[in-house]
Formats: C-alpha cells, sequence, structure tokens
C-alpha cells in the first residue's frame, strides 16, 4: 500500500491544478468573475472615435489669470467606461508638455449610454512674454489609444521651472 500513497498524493494535486485552471485562475477563463479582460468587467473603455468633442473655454483675459477649458463629450456608440483622469498633452513649438491631474480631484468611474454626455476641464494660469507658447492641445481617453487634438488659442500658459500651470480634471456626468 505504501507504493499507491505517492500516486494518489500526485493524482490529487495534478487534478486540484487543473481545476484551478479551469475557474480562471490559470488564465483564458471565460466567466465574469472581474479577474480576467478589460471587457469581463461590464462596458468596454470609451474610445475617441466613438464620441464627440465639444470644447467651451472660459479664457484668461490676462497674464496671471486662472482661465478653463471644458470638454464635453458626448458618446454616440454603444456603452463604454470612462474610468480615471484623461490624458492631456499642451503643444508648443512642436514640444509637448503633459499636463498633470489636478490633485484634488476625485477619480470616479463612469458608464456613458448611448447619447450619454460627460465632460472634463482643463484649468490653466495665463503666462507673459516667455512663457509656454501653446499651439494645440490633446487629449487622450484611459484604455485608447487615439488622440483628439484642438487649436489653442487661450494665450500662453504660465510655467514654473519648467512646468506649465496647468491642471486636468477628472470626469463628471454632463447634462441630465
Amino acid at each position: 500500500m505504501r507504493t499507491t500513497r505517492p500516486a494518489l498524493v500526485l493524482t490529487a494535486v495534478a487534478a486540484s491544478a487543473l481545476l484551478l485552471t479551469a475557474c480562471g485562475g490559470g488564465g483564458g477563463g471565460g466567466d465574469d468573475s472581474g479577474g480576467g479582460d478589460h471587457e469581463d468587467r461590464g462596458s468596454a473603455a470609451c474610445r475617441i472615435g466613438e464620441l464627440d468633442a465639444d470644447i467651451a473655454p472660459s479664457p484668461a483675459p490676462a497674464a496671471g489669470d486662472t482661465g478653463t477649458v471644458t470638454v464635453n463629450l458626448t458618446n454616440r456608440g454603444p456603452a463604454c467606461t470612462l474610468d480615471g483622469f484623461p490624458a492631456v498633452t499642451l503643444t508648443a513649438d512642436g514640444a509637448p508638455v503633459e499636463v498633470p491631474a489636478d490633485r484634488a480631484a476625485s477619480a470616479q468611474r463612469l458608464t456613458l449610454a448611448e447619447g450619454g454626455t460627460a465632460s472634463f476641464t482643463l484649468t490653466y494660469v495665463r503666462g507673459g512674454a516667455g512663457h509656454l507658447a501653446v499651439r494645440s492641445a490633446e487629449f487622450a481617453l484611459p484604455g485608447d489609444d487615439a488622440t483628439h487634438r484642438v487649436p489653442w488659442s487661450y494665450g500662453e500658459v504660465a510655467t514654473e521651472g519648467g512646468t506649465p500651470e496647468a491642471t486636468v480634471g477628472a470626469f463628471q456626468r454632463a447634462g441630465d
């Protein structure tokens, strides 16, 4: 009997490993356990190509003043999710400069049905001569590699230590 006991232990270990793999522990499980691919968590990430973007600026009138650029997004595709912060880049003299997320803002996960709307706001301090001469702003959504570029006509952006005095807020539900 001693010779069959190790064989039983090995069989039990192998069976346990197969069960774990079948339950999603080893990858590939198609159930909705929440630990797999992005699609397993519900709606897919929103894509720039399926959203309309409307820009609503409130430019800073003079150097030292604060201005905002609100981007309103309307989903014209299937339900999708915005989770986190948008990535925003300002381009001046051909060089991209990333805008940091507003540390006071809390990101929330928003699901947008078809026709649903959300927005985010870029807040900046207008600079004088010699600051960041922005020509365009570009943004990307979390989970999407595509970007949307808009011309910038709101004056120079102040800098401090080479960093733009600007922040981007979290996504907020907009509309009804």
